[in-house]
């Protein structure tokens, strides 16, 4: 199988190299992800001024721009050869409820699918960072039976996987996205106190049984089919009925 690494931590990253030095041993393997770290960075595309691709070795190649910009380039004509998947990842760091919409991870994941192909995001849930073998192993298992998965051609799966040993995890579930309360308030800078710093993320919200958040605390891979359109399709009929009376 070919595949496609990509992530939002940067192509020299730990995660990406360990995720694509175990995925060689079965897999051709091309990492094509951004020259420094980018997360965060959403599915934004650089419209704004010309990209220059840079290749480092015959496998890994890297671009100044963001993790959707490193999907699309790979995927829309600067190789001839065809992918037949796209993994993003191992973030460094959890990407579970609505981390999911910030995640340069994720979206590099939704770029490959944007345009056609199925794909993967796959995180370590945890900021130790000491159990990166692991996502990699459950990125093994994922892909060798990603065949059989039957996904339709509108879905992500966003896999998140607890900083323990291999042999210490407890099983893969299936779960939705978790909520979170309202991040923290901005930070006034100390130095200059005409800047500012985002917030963190807010406490976990809704993190009970079947969500992404509740897996990962019982030591579990947790594994969320995302659906890429964002149409509230239950909302239609509402907005129609409201637009009607006011044109």
């Amino acid at each position: 199988m070919k595949i496609l690494v990509s992530n939002d931590d940067g192509y020299l990253a730990e995660g990406i190299n360990i995720l694509a030095k175990r995925l060689r041993r079965k897999h051709q393997v091309t990492i094509f992800a951004p020259t420094e770290n980018k997360s965060a960075s959403s599915s934004s595309l650089t419209i704004d001024k010309p990209l220059k691709p840079e290749k480092i070795s015959e496998s890994i190649y890297t671009i100044n721009g963001t993790p959707s910009d490193s999907t699309h380039f790979a995927l829309c004509g600067y190789f001839e050869e065809e992918f037949d998947l796209v993994i993003a990842g191992i973030n460094f760091g959890p990407n579970l409820g609505d981390d999911v919409i910030y995640s340069g991870t994720v979206a590099a994941a939704i770029e490959g699918r944007f345009v056609g192909f199925p794909s993967i995001a796959i995180s370590l849930a945890s900021w130790n960072g000491k159990n990166l073998d692991t996502a990699a192993i459950v990125a093994e298992i994922i892909v060798d039976n990603v065949e059989f998965s039957e996904l339709s051609t509108d879905t992500v799966l966003n896999i998140n996987v607890p900083d323990i040993p291999f042999n210490k995890i407890k099983g893969f579930r299936t779960t939705k996205l978790g909520k979170r309360h309202k991040s923290e308030n901005i930070i006034q800078d100390e130095e200059d106190t005409s800047l500012y710093w985002i917030g963190e993320n807010g406490e976990e919200a809704d993190n009970g049984p079947g969500t992404d958040f509740y897996a990962i605390k019982n030591n579990c891979v947790s594994i969320t089919p995302l659906k890429v359109d964002l149409t509230n399709k239950d909302e239609i009929g509402k907005v129609d009925n409201w637009i009607k009376r006011i044109i």
